[in-house]
């Protein structure tokens, strides 16, 4: 599991002790605030972070709307943290969009 990357579907500030019961050591949230009514806010998930151990970083973009400054501030978070790693959004697409486009800029130091 070291080098490991999840992604998922939003989490909840509950969820973030579960990850962090299964080694992971970085969360990234792709997703803005305020998409639909109940979503947990970024600030909810960092708080739950920051009480787990686990490293967090917001790089919110809209569905469609990725730029190469996200895909670049992901890699650069991405290859200055510890792995296990696990990624969110919604639904999970946009965060796989972003991890795929900072692979094929050949931008993360992976093995």
């Amino acid at each position: 599991m070291e080098n490991t990357i999840t992604i998922s579907g939003q989490i909840t500030p509950e969820d973030v002790k579960t990850l962090a019961a299964q080694g992971v050591k970085t969360l990234v949230n792709n997703r803005p605030d305020g998409e639909e009514a109940g979503q947990p806010t970024s600030d909810d998930i960092a708080k739950a972070a920051q009480e787990h151990g686990i490293i967090y970083r917001h790089i919110p973009f809209s569905g469609g709307m990725l730029e190469m400054r996200h895909v670049e501030e992901f890699a650069d978070f991405y290859n200055s943290t510890e792995r296990p790693l696990h990624i969110f959004c919604r639904s999970g697409n946009r965060s796989s969009i972003i991890l795929q486009a900072a692979r094929e800029q050949d931008l993360l130091d992976e093995e």
